[in-house]
């Protein structure tokens, strides 16, 4: 496994460029996506959409020597408790209201404000209008949800471009992901949905031993099939306090997609050096309210 470049890693006049340009030249499925999810409403599986941000950020490091003591990371939460999916790290994002996202929409994205500006502008004007037009869309749905649960202002962050959907089944949902990065600082304060933030280095995830198998046991009613088992590739990461978390699942598919795009990194085969077991309770579907 090959680290990329290291001025790539380190230098934002050089990665944030690199970024837009892969992510501008990628095919993206909204629209299609989008057509199904309709059809779905018609039926008794209904899909709903839910728009999230994996952001790049470009922190402080005392841990790096060199003279530019700062490196990128990305910015994931730590769901709460309160809802499902308790315990798992996630991108900062929510469910599309369709109400409020596309009055919001105009503000958000037009041309005054600085979050999809420059040459991701460019790109994303370059998509057939229906792309364009759920691209926009799904990027104001997924600022106010990071807005909601993170305090991150809206106009701190800059839209890097999207990456395909992914649908998760257990949930009956599909995630349109978008890319954004954030160069200053600024007070975090979460909601009730998250738990803590969680900031990773980006080389970490060009480091195999951070990787391992994710052992999960379903109970019922979460089994399907009579399956009770099943196993997930997973990154394994200690912060510089000891705390340990798991990424796995949807947002860690959605990160390796990146990756791919980007750096052209593939996910490292499963681990048996390192086997995590976890158990999926009932509550998994709703977060423990008691």
């Amino acid at each position: 496994m090959t680290l990329p470049d290291h001025k790539y890693l380190l230098n934002r006049v050089d990665l944030i460029p690199f970024i837009v340009e892969k992510l501008g030249s990628l095919p993206i499925d909204y629209s299609e996506k989008m057509t199904l999810l309709r059809k779905s409403k018609k039926s008794k599986k209904s899909v709903a959409a839910a728009g999230v941000l994996l952001l790049l950020h470009m922190k402080i490091s005392p841990a790096i020597s060199h003279q530019q003591n700062h490196e990128f990371t990305l910015l994931l939460i730590k769901r709460s408790s309160k809802v499902s999916q308790p315990g798992d790290l996630s991108c900062p994002g929510g469910m599309l209201n369709h109400m409020i996202d596309p009055l919001l929409r105009p503000i958000i994205t037009g041309r005054i404000f600085p979050v999809l500006k420059g040459r991701s502008r460019d790109f994303a004007q370059r998509r057939d209008q229906d792309t364009f037009r759920l691209l926009t869309l799904f990027l104001t749905n997924a600022i106010r949800e990071t807005w909601e649960e993170m305090n991150l202002c809206p106009f701190k962050i800059q839209c890097l471009g999207p990456l395909p959907t992914y649908s998760l089944h257990l949930f009956k949902r599909t995630i349109f992901p978008l890319v954004g990065f954030v160069d200053e600082e600024w007070t975090f304060r979460p909601n009730t949905e998250v738990e803590r933030l969680v900031e990773i280095p980006l080389n970490t995830f060009f480091q195999e031993d951070n990787y391992g198998c994710y052992e999960i046991e379903y109970t019922d009613p979460l089994s399907r099939n009579s399956r009770t088992s099943q196993k997930f590739p997973c990154l394994i990461y200690r912060d510089n306090q000891g705390r340990e978390d798991i990424l796995w699942g949807a947002t860690f598919f959605i990160i390796m997609n990146f990756l791919n795009v980007v750096f052209d990194f593939k996910i490292p085969e499963l681990h048996a050096k390192r086997v995590i077991k976890k158990t999926l309770y009932p509550d998994y579907m709703t977060g423990r309210h008691a």
